[in-house]
């Protein structure tokens, strides 16, 4: 892609003029598509009576308008806010099995003795006092 490609993509292009000889027949085609659309769907009749509302109501129309935006932005604000406060420490893979296995024990009544887990420094110590165990008996 040439240089002129990627300016023409991000800059974009001049929006053509409804009166340019050059583009009046695109313009006239997609004008002429649209209103066919609108008149399809009927989206032109209920603009036309939410117009007719706003120009029969100025005040309350934008009360409502503006009240639909003020509550979405307020709702958002709330979902930031609670997913921001929702943090949780990350768990190995054996902890959460561990708590689904304890969740599933306390649903049928049982009771599982605690796991321990060693550390490197306890497992050294029992491979040494099994070595020397294994030694003495060897003699």
């Amino acid at each position: 892609m040439s240089v002129k490609g990627i300016r023409r993509i991000l800059v974009g292009e001049d929006m053509p003029d409804k009166n340019d000889p050059k583009y009046r027949e695109r313009y006239e085609k997609e004008v002429a598509a649209g209103r066919k659309f609108a008149k399809t769907t009927r989206i032109d009749r209920a603009a036309a009576k939410v117009q007719g509302f706003a120009n029969a109501h100025k005040t309350l129309f934008l009360v409502i308008v503006f009240g639909f935006v003020a509550t979405c932005f307020g709702i958002n604000i709330y979902r930031i806010v609670r997913c921001y406060g929702h943090r949780t420490e990350a768990k190995s893979a054996i902890e959460r099995q561990e708590g689904r296995m304890k969740q599933m024990m306390d649903a049928a009544h049982c009771t599982v003795p605690p796991v321990t887990h060693r550390t490197d420094k306890e497992e050294q110590d029992k491979s040494v006092t099994s070595k020397k165990d294994s030694d003495e008996n060897n003699r």
